[in-house]
């Protein structure tokens, strides 16, 4: 039960959501908070989606013009820590995708 919710939650969010849960990380400027937006990851004191900053991240737009098409809720550090977050999650991906083919092999 505990497992297929796990599943759930993860595609419904993502890999970055299971992975603030799973291990109940704390940030300054990214939060996952069951009373705000299904407790999706979102930027402290706001409703704003991490997922969607990043996805405008990704298609090249300019950190500068993020922060103001959301009127300043974020900062340039809040895009940061994203990023950086990301990067973690997308390692952690490489490195298990790694070890399954690993396994494969052996």
């Amino acid at each position: 039960m505990i497992k297929a919710s796990i599943e759930r939650l993860q595609a419904f969010y993502g890999t970055l959501y299971f992975e603030i849960m799973q291990e109940r990380i704390e940030f300054s400027a990214i939060v996952c908070d069951p009373e705000i937006c299904h407790g999706a990851p979102t930027f402290r004191g706001t409703r704003i989606f991490v997922a969607d900053v990043l996805e405008q991240v990704a298609m090249g737009m300019a950190w500068e013009s993020i922060i103001e098409q959301w009127r300043g809720a974020i900062t340039r550090d809040a895009i940061a820590e994203a990023v950086r977050l990301a990067r973690r999650s997308f390692l952690d991906r490489v490195e298990e995708v790694e070890r399954e083919q690993e396994q494969a092999v052996s």
